[in-house]
């Protein structure tokens, strides 16, 4: 947990919370952000995580968590946040445990849950004005078992039920979560630490739902060398394929705008789930719809810079 406010990587939290020698496997996006969010939350946390690649985490008797972990249903888990927070809440009032002795209910789900099986429930929790903090770990498909199409996949991603590519295009899980009107929206990735620091940090400070979609670059789903995700992870962002934004008091704010994007081939490249596109013969019309779809969306915000 950080003792001061963040604003250089010299004021990362130096002790580290959450165990080592997990299932996850090698070079796992996902974890790298878990890591630093457990670093930044502290002990006092309860994590309820959906079924996933992290519930692998906690494998029976052992868990690397310090502090609390309830294992949950896939759509269930913020219903299950709100169970523990209404617990903590009564016990509270009732003087049956310190203020000090509070925990900050986490959910912990993946993109299969927050886009699509649970988001109903996260709807409902956001609209009951829930006090939680979720944490999406996007791998862009259903990873824990075997990368399947999701509401994240983007547009001709190959899948292991799109072979072909991904005919349909990823959900905008941010903006729906911001047309709730929550206390907080925030994109982070863990090969942006200071970024994702705050915006932990920040969201801690806050009451309410606070939501985080962390985009984790997945070596066994994307199909490529462990040791590339944290270039990859910078490539996403530097491409403009992952903005990094948050929602709050009602405006939209993006944390970095590249002053240079690289073309978002030099990003597709790096993927096995997108060598269809480029061999035995280059697919310039869907390169270029990707690309075309990325320079729209920034255009607005270059244009405003200058």
């Amino acid at each position: 947990m950080v003792d001061k406010p963040i604003q250089r990587m010299k004021d990362l939290p130096s002790t580290h919370l959450l165990g080592t020698g997990t299932p996850m496997c090698a070079g796992c996006g996902g974890l790298a952000a878990l890591h630093e969010i457990c670093d930044v939350l502290g002990d006092k946390t309860v994590f309820v995580n959906a079924a996933g690649c992290m519930t692998l985490l906690s494998v029976y008797p052992f868990t690397p968590f310090r502090g609390s972990w309830l294992y949950t249903a896939m759509g269930s888990a913020p219903a299950g946040a709100q169970g523990v927070r209404d617990a903590l809440d009564i016990r509270l009032a009732r003087g049956q445990i310190e203020a000090r002795d509070n925990l900050d209910v986490v959910v912990l789900t993946g993109d299969g849950s927050a886009y699509g099986m649970g988001l109903s429930a996260t709807s409902g929790a956001m609209d009951r004005n829930l006090d939680f903090i979720y944490i999406c770990y996007d791998n862009e498909g259903y990873g824990n078992t075997g990368q399947q199409t999701s509401s994240a996949t983007p547009h001709a991603a190959q899948t292991a039920t799109s072979s072909r590519g991904y005919p349909g295009y990823k959900k905008d899980l941010f903006s729906i979560w911001a047309a709730h009107q929550p206390a907080y929206v925030a994109t982070v990735i863990g090969s942006e630490p200071l970024d994702l620091a705050r915006k932990v940090e920040k969201a801690k400070s806050l009451q309410g739902p606070r939501m985080i979609i962390a985009l984790s670059p997945c070596p066994t789903g994307w199909d490529f060398d462990p040791q590339q995700a944290v270039d990859i992870g910078k490539l996403a962002v530097k491409t403009g394929v992952w903005p990094l934004k948050e929602y709050v008091d009602g405006e939209v704010v993006h944390t970095r705008i590249p002053r240079q994007r690289p073309p978002v081939e030099d990003y597709l490249r790096t993927q096995g789930r997108f060598d269809h596109l480029f061999q035995p013969v280059r697919q310039e019309a869907v390169l270029a719809e990707i690309q075309a779809r990325v320079d729209a969306y920034w255009a607005p915000l270059e244009n405003a810079a200058r």
